[in-house]
């Protein structure tokens, strides 16, 4: 199976192509130009570079969020449109899942990105050999209430402080973190950048474990901030 995989949720723009679990070629471009203006030449050039048409490809991932609001909208509306226009499946994965799921790491794995202000994104999971299960779904929180409710379910369920963070909010708050979880564990820097080749692996495991597939749309988190401006003048 031909994966493309396209993620755009941060200020990277990233194309990866692979067969199967094995990576053919990886793109990554930040340029200061909009992801609107960098993903369609590097999805070509990627085709390229593997020696394969579109019509090749027989699955499309793509990054849902949380992230950029511009960019998700960008990259999921790029997916859907290659997934209709080659009537071919197409998986959304979250950035938080995606960071979760590259690091060679069975356990407790918490995904933090940072969203300014000491807010981040963040969510859990226990990483098995067969894939990934979500223990607390993708919110949006203060850092502070982040690692409280983090706390309150690893005492009341876990039982277990042993939780390895990844993600930028992971380096960014590590002082927070080790402050809450003693026998936390910080992956290396690595595996704190988002990237597209496993969000192609985690977009694969979630299409080959026969769950019926969603229709991929953005995950918002967060209200956009232009909005949030615009309420705290009333104006809508």
């Amino acid at each position: 199976m031909k994966i493309l995989s396209i993620d755009t949720s941060s200020n990277i723009c990233g194309v990866s192509i692979l067969e199967d679990t094995n990576l053919i070629c990886k793109l990554d471009a930040d340029t200061g130009r909009t992801h609107s203006e960098n993903l369609m030449p590097m999805i070509d050039e990627a085709l390229k570079k593997a020696e394969l048409k579109p019509a090749d490809i027989n699955l499309i991932v793509c990054d849902i969020g949380p992230g950029s609001f511009t960019g998700i909208r960008i990259g999921v509306a790029t997916a859907k449109a290659f997934s209709d226009s080659l009537n071919i499946p197409c998986v959304g994965i979250s950035s938080l899942e995606a960071l979760a799921y590259k690091p060679m790491f069975l356990g407790y794995i918490c995904s933090m990105i940072d969203c300014k202000n000491d807010n981040c994104y963040f969510a859990l999971y226990e990483k098995k050999d067969d894939g990934l299960e979500a223990l607390i779904e993708p919110q949006a929180e203060s850092v502070e209430s982040a690692l409280a409710i983090l706390d309150s379910y690893c005492v009341d369920t876990l039982n277990s402080d042993s939780i390895a963070f990844v993600g930028d909010g992971s380096d960014i708050y590590k002082t927070e973190i080790s402050q809450t979880f003693e026998n936390a564990t910080f992956l290396p820097d690595e595996f704190n950048i988002l990237n597209s080749d496993a969000l192609a692996l985690a977009g694969l495991s979630k299409f080959n474990s026969g769950i019926e597939l969603d229709d991929v749309l953005p995950l918002y988190l967060k209200k956009p901030q232009a909005q949030r401006q615009l309420e705290e003048k009333n104006l809508i």
